[in-house]
């Protein structure tokens, strides 16, 4: 079987269970979405466990390319806070394993999500579309283990592990990272500076601001401060510019899949800088309704793909939506970040519907009043004859 292996403790006590569990053979998959940790030691972790035979997967430029692309040109905040950066991690990691499974002639593909939580439909969900013939496995949900129980555990059968690493659950890629359990789970508690990676306490941010210009072309951004790059790059470079700011910090009450309300922290400096600067942007170049219709697909593309249901159907229709309204988004933002906090102080398209001939008061202006004076009698004809008639 194929096991998407992270190398923390729910999937490292996963490879031993499965073992005795299913009397099997287990294949490790470790997939790269920008998390940054030493992928050598989690090789040789999953090696000593008991994997016999581990996968290492960089699929940092398409996850960037092919998820993150989306979630911008959607400009995808699940609940309007959560930029989905675990949510959009998830199918891709879930796809190249069960790929892995197939090409290695597996009967089940695995993954160390619990039963509590969304990750586990995001898992079930594509392995079944990708390989809907081999069976699916998910240890921690079938065990019912606590943390606590899993370390014994672990430490019984002399697994590689690190209990003391973190007292918090931590989940890492290009687009963020999610920050739970510890102390987070009462959420009275502010969240302490040791649970970020990016983040500065905002009495340490510099004391003078700083200014970012973000290019886009086709909704997508393409440059940071005149310099084109790749998507991958631009997040790696806002995510710490963010951050030493203060900016990116989500604290919020979040409504999971399965009915429970969670206390969720999310570190997301590259993804609130770029999806604001996104969303400024398309106000230049789309009409009004345009731009009230794109906001009612956006809240469903946010909730399809938070749902696990990131090969359903609907969402590559959504895309199709969402793909023509990019076409002549392009153009450049500026932005002014200071003390936790990010303004839009400027921008300027290639194609805008902002036209200052018409806008201005100046004596340049080309609009002719008059023509305001019907309109506005017809825009109120109805308010105006429903007023009349009950004065009758």
């Amino acid at each position: 079987m194929a096991l998407a292996y992270s190398g923390g403790l729910d999937t490292t006590v996963s490879i031993r269970w499965l073992q005795e569990k299913y009397n099997g053979e287990v294949i490790t998959v470790t997939v790269d979405v920008g998390q940054e940790e030493d992928f050598e030691e989690i090789e040789e972790r999953a090696l000593k466990s008991g994997a016999i035979k581990h996968y290492f997967i960089d699929a940092k430029k398409i996850f960037a390319e092919e998820y993150v692309a989306r979630c911008i040109k959607a400009n995808g905040l699940y609940e309007g806070v959560y930029p989905l950066s675990s949510a959009l991690s998830r199918p891709l990691i879930a796809k190249e394993v069960a790929e892995i499974a197939l090409k290695e002639g597996c009967d089940a593909v695995a993954h160390g999500c619990t039963g509590k939580g969304n990750d586990q439909l995001r898992f079930d969900i594509t392995f079944s579309s990708v390989a809907p013939d081999l069976k699916i496995i998910a240890p921690v949900r079938e065990w019912n283990m606590s943390r606590d129980e899993e370390i014994e555990y672990a430490l019984k059968k002399g697994l590689p592990i690190n209990p003391k690493k973190s007292r918090f659950s931590i989940d890492e890629n290009l687009w963020g990272r999610s920050i739970e359990a510890g102390e987070l789970e009462d959420p009275w508690i502010e969240p302490p500076i040791e649970a970020f990676k990016y983040l500065k306490p905002l009495e340490e941010t510099p004391n003078n601001p700083r200014e970012l210009t973000i290019g886009f072309r086709g909704g997508v951004p393409v440059s940071l401060d005149g310099v084109k790059m790749p998507l991958e790059r631009m997040i790696m470079e806002l995510n710490i510019i963010g951050g030493l700011y203060g900016v990116g910090y989500v604290d919020h009450i979040e409504d999971r899949v399965i009915g429970l309300k969670s206390r969720e922290i999310y570190e997301v400096p590259a993804a609130q800088l770029i999806i604001q600067a996104h969303i400024d942007l398309e106000k230049m170049v789309l009409g009004r309704r345009l731009l009230e219709f794109k906001s009612i697909i956006e809240k469903k593309w946010a909730d399809l793909v938070y749902s696990g249901l990131w090969l359903d159907p609907f969402r590559k229709a959504l895309d199709a939506f969402i793909d023509e309204t990019q076409k002549e988004v392009s153009g450049e933002v500026r932005l002014k970040i200071y003390r936790g906090t990010a303004r839009i102080v400027g921008r300027r398209a290639e194609k805008p519907l902002y036209h200052p001939e018409l806008i201005t008061y100046s004596s340049k202006s080309v609009f002719h009043q008059k023509d305001g004076e019907a309109f506005s009698r017809l825009w109120g004809l109805e308010t105006h004859l429903w007023h009349k008639r009950h004065k009758l």
